[in-house]
Order: structure tokens, then sequence, then C-alpha cells
């Protein structure tokens, strides 16, 4: 297809092809978006549980809760929200369970931010193209109506035109809800594996906070000093 058969296309489906081309490059972009803001969710968010869980079985809460605030991990907010928690009931670990949960879900929910548009674009837009193609038919049987009227043959033609092009918009709107529907179920199935990682990671989290050495060892090595010997000296003759 030609850039002038193209233009012709716009020209014919007026605003009903110009909103589902707005729409197609609206689908792009919050893929782009999403895809920019998942890319390595997963690797950095089990680096970063890496990292805490060994902190965590030595019973280093103070460097967990250091690494987490340095990270930028997607499970670094689950982590922080149970180290809160943790320290508002001073180690008893009472509700750290629910604070990391809840956090979860916020994560959750900005994780999936925009995904909605992919599906909203995906059901409309055939129903769009739809109204533009019959749109397009009653205008060209219309026009057929005015050509009878004013003494014209009428012919089929002419009809048969006016209805090739109207179902373009119909073609566009399957196009266009195709492409946002496989980028929604794309993200859904990446998010459903990313969630999953999430909420294992904030159980073993969870775990770990409950069941850390008391006491744990100390950083420097202690050194154990014996007595110095007491030097004996002899006793002058009487």
């Amino acid at each position: 297809m030609s850039l002038s058969d193209i233009l012709h296309y716009l020209r014919i489906g007026g605003f009903t092809l110009a909103f589902l081309l707005l729409a197609s490059v609206v689908a792009l972009g919050v893929a782009i978006e999403r895809l920019i803001a998942l890319w390595g969710v997963s690797e950095h968010s089990r680096a970063l549980g890496d990292t805490v869980h060994k902190h965590l079985l030595r019973g280093d809460v103070a460097a967990a809760r250091t690494a987490t605030e340095r990270s930028d991990a997607a499970v670094a907010d689950i982590f922080l929200a149970g180290f809160d928690r943790f320290e508002r009931t001073r180690g008893a670990c009472d509700g750290v369970d629910s604070a990391v949960e809840r956090e979860r879900a916020q994560v959750g929910l900005r994780l999936r931010r925009n995904l909605w548009i992919l599906a909203t674009i995906g059901s409309l837009t055939p129903f769009v193209g739809l109204f533009g193609t019959v749109a397009g038919i009653m205008k060209s049987f219309k026009d057929l109506g005015l050509d009878v009227s004013a003494g014209g043959t009428g012919g089929t033609g002419a009809v048969m035109t006016g209805i090739s092009e109207a179902l373009v918009a119909t073609a566009v709107g399957i196009l266009v809800a195709v492409q946002a529907m496989a980028f929604y179920n794309y993200f859904q199935a990446r998010l459903s594996r990313v969630l999953v990682e999430l909420r294992l990671l904030g159980d073993e989290f969870v775990e770990l906070l409950r069941e850390r050495p008391i006491n744990p060892p100390s950083t420097t090595a202690s050194t154990a000093t014996s007595p110095a010997p007491v030097e004996t000296r002899p006793q002058p003759e009487a």
C-alpha cells in the first residue's frame, strides 16, 4: 500500500480512523513505558533479597535495613514496611507479616499502573471501527439515493467502492485491538510471575526476621588476653 493510498483512506475514514490511529500510538507508548518500568524488577529484587537474608541469618538487623534503604528494587519497600513494624513492636515481630502483605499489595498496584489503558483500547477499538464502517455504509447509500433522485444511473460500482472504503475502519479497529490485547496479556503474564516472586521474598523475609539469632556474633574478632607472668625475684639471704 502506497503513501497515497494511506492518505486516501485517512481522508475517507475521517475522525474514526484518526481516533483508531491515535489509540494505536497510545497503546504502543504505554507498552514501552511499562517495559522500561518492569525492566530488571525480578533480578534486582532477588539480589536485594539475598543480601538481606544473609544479614538476617547472622542476626544483623541494622545491616539488613541499611542495605534495603540503599536499594531501589521493588521489594525494598516491602522490606522497609516490615522493618518499620519490627521497630515499633520493639523486636516482637507482631504484625510484621500483615505490614509486609499490605505493602506488597501497594507495590503490585504500582506495577500494574496504566495497564487498564491497554485493556480499554483492546475492548473499545473494534466497536469504534464498526461504528466507522456503519457510518461509511450509510453515507454510501445516502449518496446513491441522491444520485438516483437527481436522475443518475445509481450504479452499484460507486456503492461498492464506498462500502469497501468504509470497511477499512473495521479492519484498523481490529488490528489496534489485537495490538493492545497482545501487550496487555504479555504484561499480565509477566506481572503474575513478578508478584509471586515478591510474595515468596516477603514470606522468607518474615520467617528470617522471626528466627534470627537473638545475640548476633560480633563483627570484630576478640582476642583472649592471658595474664602477664609475675616475675619472681630471689630473696636476699639473711
